[in-house]
């Protein structure tokens, strides 16, 4: 190693820690970087994204930070984003390829816990937990009633799952507990042991919709899957069925929805992801048949520790430290690399 690179090898490369996260996983950073932390976490502008990554090589980000063109213009140094989060529906992947920028994701260790809270959210929808419990605070109880509060059954049902990854499939296998019948559709058909380890059975959108007693989107977000549901989906569906979206904000047309629930065109739905969250419809918040809850789906104390841990992987492996070296695990553009 000649003396210049020796040289190089003792300045620390500095990155940027977009959102506050565990401080212990902030110290493993600090080992290899000068870090910089955003203990307040506020969620900062494109311009003062911008600013902040002028001299970074690397940084962790979440869903809330986009990094496009603009940004990446502004940050010369940048070779690593990773996100802290499955979806990046929030990186310009054409555009950090172009500029050299890896992009690194945390997929599979929230799977699991995600799929617990679809069906949270699915039995909270379902059973209208939310709806009766604000409604017992507000003192309104006063007597049992035979048709207080109705809702549907879950076990002996038809659920349609609409993307079939490995968060879908997650939500099937518990299905089973429910002795529901699970019909799902995908952008290609599973293969038939993984189909038959799910009990699912492959149906086009228009099935699922007209006979699924409960319907939940877990699907990546794309242009493609733009308003999935909107109000031509909502009128194919049973006027009994709930609808819960886990996956991204814009799948489903959060406008519509609220038309729909409003008509009791659909019976109730349960939303963890919004269009332009955190900003929330403002129809959605007049109806009381929608459980709201503000992206919360991956929300465990060891599920968001393994996200951010891997986040952590991915950027010290991409800025050539660590055991994977040169090899960040979760690498979404491997051209960059080679760039």
């Amino acid at each position: 190693m000649t003396r210049s690179a020796f040289a190089r090898r003792l300045v620390k490369p500095k990155i940027l820690v977009a959102r506050a996260i565990f401080p212990d996983v902030i110290e493993r950073l600090a080992q290899y970087f000068d870090v910089e932390r955003n203990d307040a976490d506020t969620v900062y502008s494109s311009d003062e994204l911008r600013a902040r990554l002028a001299d970074k090589a690397g940084a962790i980000t979440t869903a809330s930070e986009r990094i496009d063109a603009s940004v990446l213009a502004g940050a010369p140094h940048l070779r690593v984003v990773a996100n802290m989060a499955v979806g990046y529906n929030n990186f310009d992947i054409e555009a950090m390829t172009a500029a050299g920028v890896m992009a690194t994701n945390t997929p599979d260790v929230l799977n699991e816990t995600t799929a617990d809270f679809g069906w949270a959210l699915l039995m909270a929808t379902a059973r209208r937990v939310t709806e009766s419990e604000r409604w017992l605070r507000e003192g309104h109880w006063d007597k049992w009633a035979y048709d207080m509060f109705l809702g549907a059954d879950v076990h002996g049902s038809t659920l349609g799952i609409i993307g079939m990854g490995r968060i879908g499939q997650a939500i099937a296998r518990r299905a089973m507990g429910f002795n529901m019948r699970v019909v799902y559709h995908n952008r290609s058909r599973l293969d038939a042991a993984t189909e038959a380890a799910c009990k699912a059975s492959f149906v086009d959108k228009d099935t699922l919709l007209r006979t699924a007693d409960h319907v939940i989107l877990v699907l990546p977000y794309s242009a493609a899957t733009h308003h999935t549901i909107g109000a031509a989906e909502l009128a194919v569906m049973k006027p009994t069925a709930t609808l819960v979206n886990l996956a991204r904000g814009g799948i489903v047309d959060d406008a519509a929805l609220a038309v729909a629930l409003a008509n009791r065109q659909v019976a109730a739905a349960g939303l963890d992801v919004f269009e332009g969250e955190p900003k929330v419809h403002p129809d959605l918040l007049k109806v009381s048949n929608v459980v709201l809850t503000p992206h919360i789906a991956s929300a465990s104390v060891a599920t968001r520790r393994g996200m951010a841990s891997l986040a952590a992987d991915n950027l010290i492996a991409a800025l050539g430290f660590g055991a994977a070296a040169g090899k960040p695990p979760c690498l979404l553009n491997p051209a960059a690399r080679q760039s």
